[in-house]
């Protein structure tokens, strides 16, 4: 009996291994069709239609944005009003966009501190317990040069407060940080297929900005196991989940929405949702 579960115990890590070699072989060897944003930042889209990754045919569009002096990341929000990530792009004129941080879909506002050009535009809203919510516990910080950083939650309730960058995103959960993967815990939000949006660093501090499509038989979505493994095959030493769902939406200059936003249900770039605030590079 020892053996027999033995044996089982090897052929399940056996038959896990080659799943993972599997997805990453098709990952890496994807025809990923890559278009000129500007002379650092390239678009990169790829519809996995087979069912040749984690089993599920998945849409993935990401902006790779290399280190320069010549870009600077921002942070563009509404302290109540809610707007598509087009209409912000329409003011603040990027090179490239992505939704930002959890909202209050009923009354407007972002539910996660947000900073921008040092003055605070939403606080966070807690539990009872006054504890952080799970979305609370990482940041996107920008400082004066414009480079983005992703920080991790030191254990302190008020801790967006010590932040001193004049842009502040809160956001998570945390899915990489200095080259460590983050445990995650196994409720639906983690395990469940949804639409995601994330930001990650590489070790050279690149930035890549990515939007996996979901809720559709053309793309079906990731849940965070996977979205982890992803931003790790792109090179990210640090990682972090943005708000997903309706709300995953990727701008780009010259193209528009080139992700395929779920809330009008249809297979096009026009379902855009309305959202608190964005990250964007010019």
């Amino acid at each position: 009996m020892k053996f027999l579960i033995a044996l089982l115990g090897l052929l399940l890590a056996t038959t896990i291994t080659s799943a993972q070699y599997y997805d990453s072989v098709s990952f890496a060897s994807a025809d990923w069709k890559g278009k000129k944003i500007d002379r650092k930042a390239k678009l990169y889209r790829y519809h996995f239609n087979n069912k040749n990754l984690f089993k599920a045919n998945l849409h993935i569009s990401y902006v790779l944005v290399k280190r320069s002096r010549r870009h600077q990341f921002h942070i563009a929000a509404e302290p109540q009003k809610l707007r598509t990530v087009s209409d912000y792009a329409g003011e603040v004129r990027p090179l490239a966009a992505i939704n930002g941080n959890f909202f209050d879909v009923k009354n407007g506002g972002s539910v996660d501190f947000t900073k921008v050009q040092g003055k605070v535009i939403n606080l966070n809203r807690k539990e009872s317990n006054e504890k952080p919510d799970f979305h609370q516990k990482a940041a996107v910080v920008i400082g004066a040069n414009g480079v983005p950083e992703i920080k991790k939650w030191d254990g302190l309730v008020n801790w967006e407060e010590w932040l001193k960058e004049p842009d502040v995103m809160l956001n998570g959960p945390l899915l990489i940080f200095n080259r460590q993967d983050e445990t995650l815990d196994s409720v639906s939000f983690n395990t469940a297929r949804h639409p995601r949006t994330c930001m990650g660093v590489t070790k050279k501090g690149h930035v890549i900005m990515l939007v996996v499509d979901g809720r559709n038989a053309n793309s079906q979505g990731m849940n965070l196991f996977e979205l982890t493994k992803v931003m790790r095959w792109l090179g990210c030493v640090s990682a972090i989940n943005f708000d997903g769902g309706g709300s995953s939406a990727l701008w780009v200059k010259g193209e528009g929405i080139v992700n395929y936003p779920t809330d009008n249900r249809k297979w096009d770039h026009k379902g855009e949702r309305k959202v608190a605030n964005i990250l964007y590079f010019k």
